[in-house]
């Protein structure tokens, strides 16, 4: 059989995308205690899943079984296996408690009658009480200073580069040099990107709710690479998120830029710990986030010698040459003290 080709949509169709996979289909009652529904699917280059995309789709169908009142404030899923990019996938939705103020969901996601994400979300009715909030780092560059993904990435002929580069929902502009195709020289397991969709969303909060927590896998695992000197396109390099939490703190638009500060307090035994915070360009936390992934290094000669190889015609382009002398000045910036 052969290989399907994967054609890299336009940002407005990546963003009609975003907005379709979160528009469930609700399955008729079959006489048990779950709420079922479809959710849809769409090409990818990897032809699997994103977990972004699970997570929200996850959520958005938790969200369908509460009482308008009541917001999301947190979600605490945990990756099963690899969903398939071609086939819909079922949530059903376990309705575990409703309170006065809180109301807590199940959500589990299968495909093929197998569970790929198990997730259990709270819901609250908001209400008054103490308020305060972290700081938002100072010293941050505009996103406007900094290079887009297609100019990143759009001079690589490769799907998954094509994808990173022109195919994603979001907008991402990396505050740090980006670890694509390097390393970063300064390590340290600490980043930070703006990020917002590539075009408006509709006004409901929960998308936006769901938009954000999707980006939010985008690049968590990001300050574990750092640190140990790898990088997304490493030759032989394994990484898998195995779990994710996310809290909300205030609704914001996930069509606005929105700054992602991200950090890791530990890795070991080939797992790294990801955390972040989330704001909005005036400073106000949206959102914290904690992921756990696998992260696995290449062994072996063969992946060593594929490496050179690629660093060598990496190094040799004039055009991530050009990158890294136009933009080494914002990417200097260490917000972090």
């Amino acid at each position: 059989m052969a290989e399907r080709e994967y054609r890299v949509p336009t940002p407005e169709e990546a963003v009609d995308r975003l907005v379709g996979m979160l528009d469930l289909e609700e399955l008729p009652d079959d006489g048990g205690s779950e709420d079922r529904f479809i959710a849809p699917v769409f090409e990818q280059a990897f032809w699997r899943v994103f977990g972004g995309q699970v997570l929200g789709q996850a959520t958005t169908a938790a969200m369908r079984t509460v009482e308008p009142g009541r917001v999301v404030h947190s979600v605490h899923g945990y990756f099963l296996r690899p969903g398939d990019a071609t086939k819909p996938i079922e949530v059903r939705v376990e309705r575990l408690r409703d309170g006065g103020s809180f109301s807590a969901r199940r959500s589990q996601a299968y495909q093929d009658g197998t569970p790929i994400l198990s997730m259990i979300a709270s819901f609250q009715k908001p209400s008054g009480g103490p308020v305060h909030q972290d700081t938002m780092p100072v010293a941050i560059p505009d996103p406007e200073e900094l290079p887009t993904p297609d100019e990143l990435l759009g001079h690589i002929d490769h799907p998954v580069m094509r994808e990173w580069g022109r195919g994603r929902p979001f907008e991402l502009r990396h505050i740090d040099r980006p670890i694509y195709l390097e390393a970063d020289r300064d390590r340290r397991p600490a980043s930070a990107v703006w990020m917002k969709t590539k075009a408006p969303l509709p006004d409901d909060p929960n998308v936006h709710r769901a938009a954000i927590l999707y980006a939010s896998d985008y690049t968590l695992l990001e300050p574990v690479l750092r640190q140990h000197g790898y990088y997304w396109a490493k030759p032989g390099m394994k990484i898998a998120s195995l779990d994710h939490a996310m809290w909300w703190h205030r609704s914001a638009r996930a069509d606005d830029w929105l700054l992602y500060v991200k950090d890791s307090p530990s890795a070991q035994s080939s797992r790294g710990l990801g955390t972040g915070a989330i704001y909005t360009r005036a400073g106000e936390l949206v959102a914290t986030v904690a992921q756990e992934g696998m992260i696995r290094p290449p062994q072996g000669l063969k992946s060593m010698l594929r490496e050179k190889v690629q660093q060598r015609a990496v190094s040799a382009g004039k055009a991530q040459r050009d990158l890294n002398q136009k933009y080494k000045a914002a990417w200097r910036s260490r917000y972090m003290g």
